[in-house]
């Protein structure tokens, strides 16, 4: 069977069809856009599902049931809860308003409160896009995805660390403000951490500590970038355990939601600090459990609640 010889023409029909190849793949990566992109389905709260190869795009994936909680059902964080109603309905409103940081104990409110910003705000046309840390690469093509939509939207980055070695927070300050083409005005980034600084800080951060000329201490470059990362949020929140006596406050709560009253009963009381004491912690994430598990005994039980 004869061959035809590998010509420079050739040479050159298959650099220009590379090279177109390479800008389309280029496209897609950057922008993700498929020819046959549909209109982003109706709901109120998003999971991001990640593509699974390079032609398989990533996607919004609709909420059917989110969770919501009301603002009057949490309990000891009044101020973190004023203070992020008020950057949020500055938010849905259009007014200037700022990418939130929440940081501090577990279990104290932290994800309770943005899931209570969507119950108060969706009737203004608030929506909310739950990303994983795994997919924070993904933050600039999800915000060109809604960039021309009327309707505002908070990405929510629950429960972000970072340790050693990963680099996924890099997508989340491009989203923040380091991009060309700045902030989108109908996106914020609303996100949590039981770290200050979301990425592991070691003893040997402060050996790289170093004096100019006049003497003056500058920190070194590892501990710059992960300060930096948080300091690309314009509020701050943090939120502390429990003390006893709020503990048992929301513990109370959750139980008339139940129809039981803490108020006069030393058995639930004391068992209630038991339950507290196991788990190492008071919060309000546990006195739900607690409240959960004490009235649905009694409901198996029989008896009256």
């Amino acid at each position: 069977m004869s061959t035809q010889p590998f010509t420079p023409e050739h040479a050159t029909d298959l650099t220009q069809a590379l090279n177109r190849l390479s800008a389309a793949i280029e496209r897609f990566t950057r922008e993700g856009l498929l020819p046959d992109d549909k209109p982003l389905p109706q709901a109120l709260a998003y999971r991001w599902q990640s593509g699974s190869g390079l032609f398989v795009q990533g996607r919004l994936v609709p909420v059917d049931s989110p969770q919501l909680i009301s603002f009057s059902d949490l309990r000891n964080i009044d101020r973190q809860a004023e203070r992020l109603y008020q950057n949020t309905k500055q938010f849905v409103q259009g007014h200037p308003s700022n990418n939130v940081l929440m940081t501090g104990a577990r279990g104290t409110g932290k994800s309770s409160l943005v899931r209570a910003c969507l119950a108060a705000f969706h009737p203004e046309g608030l929506r909310l896009i739950e990303v994983e840390k795994q997919s924070l690469d993904d933050l600039p093509r999800i915000v060109n995805l809604i960039r021309d939509d009327a309707k505002r939207y908070l990405i929510f980055c629950d429960d972000l660390s970072f340790e050693e070695g990963e680099h996924g927070y890099k997508g989340l300050k491009t989203v923040l403000d380091g991009s060309v083409a700045g902030p989108s005005p109908n996106v914020l980034v609303y996100a949590t951490s039981n770290r200050r600084h979301m990425v592991s800080e070691r003893m040997s951060d402060n050996l790289e500590q170093r004096n100019d000329d006049q003497g003056e201490i500058h920190p070194g470059d590892s501990i710059e970038e992960k300060i930096s990362l948080s300091d690309r949020f314009g509020l701050h929140l943090q939120f502390y355990s429990f003390s006893q006596d709020e503990y048992l406050h929301a513990v109370e709560h959750w139980l008339g939601h139940f129809g039981l009253d803490l108020h006069s009963n030393e058995e639930i009381r004391a068992e209630s600090l038991q339950w507290a004491t196991q788990r190492g912690t008071r919060s309000g994430r546990v006195a739900w459990q607690f409240a959960c598990e004490y009235a649905g005994r009694k409901m198996t039980e029989g008896k009256r609640v």
